[in-house]
């Protein structure tokens, strides 16, 4: 947490949080708790952390400061857990966990996903699972790499769903070892297929990362180099007799081939825009994390030893490298957002007042694109103000591509809240009578002062939030 921070608020904080909020305080979001209770109707993640909420009388964001400990401690433990079945000595299972640790954050190639988030979500404790559930496997403990892959589909089914196509391909390859590859992935479970409505097209040409053509040099570099090492460590480990290294190599190649095709595949043909939600290569997450173990690993046994100076000339440097990357993605907030302290972060100060100074069913408008204002730090005004709001074109757009029928509501809202910055009087009211629209919060200093006829009881250097009457 040093290296890479703590964000109880941010990012897809502000999909998954309202959900167990919503059950640990129904009355909480009367009004479109559709753009994250569609997420959490889908995993037993919500009520999970309601539940040990509840168990423990522990108010929420202490608690999730522990899942997101626990999520952190037990990655660690997979790692070594995976690193022992890939080598023999314990020092190739503390490089694999010296690394993992380092490199937590590392970004996904083109799926804006991290190995681990900086806050809690389903995704952290989908993948210890996952991992678990491979190192299981390879040490031919089936029953408890079940247990694993049920609680990853539990707590997040669509990524637990690549750990369970890996897990029967590495069984498969291992029994059979076909002579050619074979199949190696399938459709996610957990999604539904009806017919996208048309307003769908506008949220699909959003979502950058479900289009692979779509992806930057570099994203193609991340997807196409895991591969290429996975060939090279296949021979290798052939060469060493490195039984359990070559086999998950040798799987991985075909795992990540066959999701780019159909990635491609899904990407081309407009009939097909509904199904790129299907993600093929979020497997890469997968393919990361076991690279990052099977890599520090290699480093332990072979490269650093027994020698500590070398241990600390490769990971002071990449620790510090990662805190600064980390600080740069949040530089209006403190590095470790603890749940006693106050948030430094301006946007976050107005929202807090929100929460304990404004009805529990007041509907707030907000710049639709808030979330990537400079200094907003991405904080989730639902997460961290508890409130209801009008739909925004950062996480509600992602949550209306992967359910298609949430499309519509949300270009609606969407169009209505166009030029927000722009807003005056008269644009809130049309918001009142059209919505309920009861609150709104803007940035100060944008090119129309809204103060004049409206009553703003509350205002910081950055944001004011004032009442619509």
């Amino acid at each position: 947490m040093l290296i890479h921070g703590y964000h109880p608020y941010a990012e897809d904080a502000e999909i998954y949080l309202p959900g167990v909020l919503k059950i640990l305080n129904p009355s909480l979001f009367p009004t479109n708790t559709e753009f994250f209770g569609e997420h959490a109707g889908h995993s037993l993640y919500p009520n999970l952390i309601a539940f040990s909420v509840r168990a423990t009388h522990t108010p929420l964001p202490w608690a999730a400061l522990v899942w997101q400990v626990c999520s952190i401690f037990l990655l660690l433990a997979a790692s070594w857990r995976l690193a022992s079945a890939f080598f023999d000595e314990e020092l190739a299972n503390w490089g694999a966990v010296a690394l993992m640790t380092a490199l937590l954050t590392l970004p996904i190639a083109g799926t804006t996903l991290y190995i681990l988030d900086q806050f809690l979500n389903p995704r952290n404790l989908a993948a210890f699972a996952v991992l678990f559930a491979i190192a299981e496997v390879l040490h031919r403990n089936y029953g408890r790499a079940a247990l694993w892959l049920a609680f990853g589909a539990a707590v997040h089914p669509f990524m637990a769903s690549f750990g369970i196509l890996f897990c029967i391909w590495i069984v498969l390859l291992d029994r059979y070892r076909p002579s050619i590859l074979g199949f190696a992935m399938a459709l996610p479970f957990g999604i539904t297929f009806e017919p996208a409505p048309p307003a769908y097209h506008e949220v699909a040409l959003r979502q950058r990362a479900h289009f692979v053509l779509r992806w930057e040099w570099y994203e193609w570099l991340g997807m196409i180099a895991p591969v290429l090492l996975f060939w090279w460590l296949a021979k290798w480990a052939r060469r060493r007799g490195a039984k359990n290294l070559e086999l998950v190599s040798r799987a991985m190649v075909p795992f990540v081939l066959v999701a780019a095709v159909a990635a491609i595949g899904l990407g081309i043909p407009a009939r097909l825009e509904a199904l790129t939600r299907l993600q093929p290569l979020r497997c890469l997450a997968l393919c990361y994390m076991v690279l990052v173990v099977i890599g520090g690993g290699l480093l332990g046994q072979y490269v650093l030893r027994r020698h500590i100076w070398r241990w600390l000339v490769l990971f002071l440097p990449l620790s510090f490298g990662m805190f600064f990357a980390q600080r740069q993605l949040f530089p209006a907030s403190a590095h470790i957002e603890w749940p006693w302290s106050q948030p430094r972060n301006q946007w976050a100060q107005a929202f807090d007042w929100i929460r304990e100074n404004t009805p529990v069913d007041a509907l707030f408008a907000l710049d639709p694109r808030h979330m990537e204002l400079p200094g907003e730090d991405e904080n989730g005004f639902r997460a961290r103000a508890q409130r209801s709001m009008l739909a925004d074109l950062v996480k509600d757009k992602g949550a209306s591509s992967m359910f298609p029928p949430l499309s519509v509501k949300w270009a609606e809202q969407t169009a209505e809240e166009k030029n927000f910055d722009r807003f005056g009087k008269d644009d809130f009211e049309r918001l009142r009578v059209k919505y309920g629209v009861t609150w709104v919060v803007k940035q100060v200093g944008t090119s129309r002062e809204i103060s004049a006829g409206l009553d703003c009881p509350y205002k910081n250097s950055t944001v004011m939030v004032c009442r619509v009457d």
